[in-house]
């Protein structure tokens, strides 16, 4: 459904090195910036991408918004939590682990980027 996800930092090498991190647990290689200053992480199932904002605002996350990632397993979310505390992210809404809903068992590892974007890393149980 989705072709890519951009959102915006104002610090690129700092959102980077983030990414890099928690995108790496889930065996994503390390983003490459292009010349206009965007990060890039290209994956067979879509693009994930960092950029300053084009009117020269700050950047800001929105409200609400959350973008999820899928983990293998709930080892894999979280050395992903993992990764994202030690590179400048920080815990938000509960610890990691099982949520139940109306979609089933899910492990969920929820984390603010170092720009305040919420994302999370979801393993669908069977």
């Amino acid at each position: 459904m989705f072709s890519h996800i951009m959102i915006g930092a104002d610090d690129i090498e700092k959102a980077k090195s983030f990414y890099d991190a928690v995108l790496g647990t889930m065996g994503v290689a390390p983003g490459f910036i292009d010349p206009n200053g965007r990060c890039f992480y290209i994956t067979d199932s879509g693009v994930f991408a960092i950029s300053k904002p084009i009117n020269d605002e700050p950047a800001s996350h929105g409200n609400g918004s959350t973008i999820g990632f899928a983990a293998a397993d709930s080892a894999t979310a979280d050395a992903w939590h993992a990764a994202g505390l030690a590179n400048g992210g920080t815990t938000c809404e509960d610890p990691p682990g099982v949520r139940e809903g109306a979609n089933g068992k899910l492990y969920l590892a929820y984390l603010r980027d170092p720009a305040g974007n919420k994302v999370c890393a979801l393993h669908r149980m069977g």
